[in-house]
């Protein structure tokens, strides 16, 4: 068996732990995404939902999205009525900032 010089481990351990920080910094946006995006899909499967203005639904996701703390706008939300049913898209992004590194997260 060979011996692993010190310096290696501790190289490792330094890379280990730079990743699970850009976890630690990143996750609350994407929780916070995968949220948002839970509540998008439960109104968009109620049947109340044909009878409400696009504004009114406008509005809940809105809602949602800044008690979530996300940055989104009412430009960022498409509301579209196909056959069949209503469709919501939000598209926004999150800027993170890192020591040395800013990164936009689009949703």
């Amino acid at each position: 068996m060979t011996h692993v010089p010190r310096w290696r481990i501790a190289a490792a351990a330094a890379v280990v732990a730079a990743l699970l920080g850009f976890g630690a910094v990143l996750a609350p946006a994407y929780i916070a995404n995968l949220r948002l995006q839970e509540f998008v899909a439960e109104i968009t499967r109620s049947p109340e939902t044909e009878a409400q203005t696009d504004d009114a639904l406008r509005a809940a996701v809105l809602q949602k999205a800044h008690s979530l703390n996300l940055p989104v706008k009412a430009d960022n939300v498409h509301i579209q009525h196909p056959p069949g049913g209503t469709r919501i898209d939000v598209r926004y992004f999150v800027r993170v900032t890192l020591p040395g590194y800013t990164v936009d997260l689009h949703f």
